[in-house]
């Protein structure tokens, strides 16, 4: 049986947790006085390249810049002219001044900027689209049998832009393929809302 959880027991802290019978599939813990910044997105400058630390500073318009690492920086920030012989050198791919649209990853913690990335993801009811990540993508791992089986069709019916990732939620379980088909529209517009704004916008 899943039941969800609550603990306000005490004031600076809020659990949510959703349990399934005995085990747990999801806790969110919220600070209510704490602003939650985690799947934000942001237009943002990249300040310095860190060759040391494989990774770049983003001010993205936050007290502190944020830290992009290399394996977080989607190959489309790459120069147009770029060809990758094994690893590549972060030097090579990125320079200072260059702006970027990166999501947090992980919050600012103690005197630590945010973890970005720019593999974007946005969540909606049963899907989670990744706009700029093609090898991304699938079926929740909670979901299996024959549900599983028939979530593989219903995404095989979607009309997804190339270049693109999807995953099903738990939540997508049963759902139409156009019940799925409704939401990754949506998804989508919700992407090109965000290039246009910061197309128009300066960083950060």
């Amino acid at each position: 049986m899943k039941r969800m959880l609550i603990n306000a027991t005490q004031q600076e802290e809020l659990r949510v947790a959703l349990v399934d019978g005995q085990r747990l599939y999801d806790l969110d813990i919220e600070s209510p006085g704490h602003e939650q910044k985690k799947a934000n997105i942001y237009k943002g400058k990249i300040t310095r390249i860190e060759p040391s630390l494989e990774a770049a500073f983003v001010d993205y318009g936050a007290e502190r810049h944020g830290f992009l690492p290399l394996k977080e920086i989607a190959r489309e920030y790459f120069p147009a002219n770029y060809s990758a012989h094994g690893r590549p050198n972060i030097k090579d791919v990125l320079r200072e001044g260059q702006e970027v649209i990166v999501q947090i990853d992980k919050e600012e913690r103690g005197n630590k900027g945010a973890a970005l990335t720019t593999f974007i993801s946005l969540a909606g009811s049963y899907l989670v689209l990744m706009p700029n990540n093609p090898r991304a993508g699938g079926i929740s791992r909670r979901i299996e049998g024959d549900d599983r089986t028939e979530l593989k069709e219903a995404l095989a019916s979607l009309e997804l832009p190339e270049g693109m990732g999807l995953i099903v939620r738990t939540a997508g379980v049963g759902k139409s393929a156009e019940a799925l088909q409704w939401d990754l529209s949506f998804r989508l517009k919700h992407w090109e809302a965000i290039q246009k704004a910061a197309e128009s916008r300066p960083a950060p």
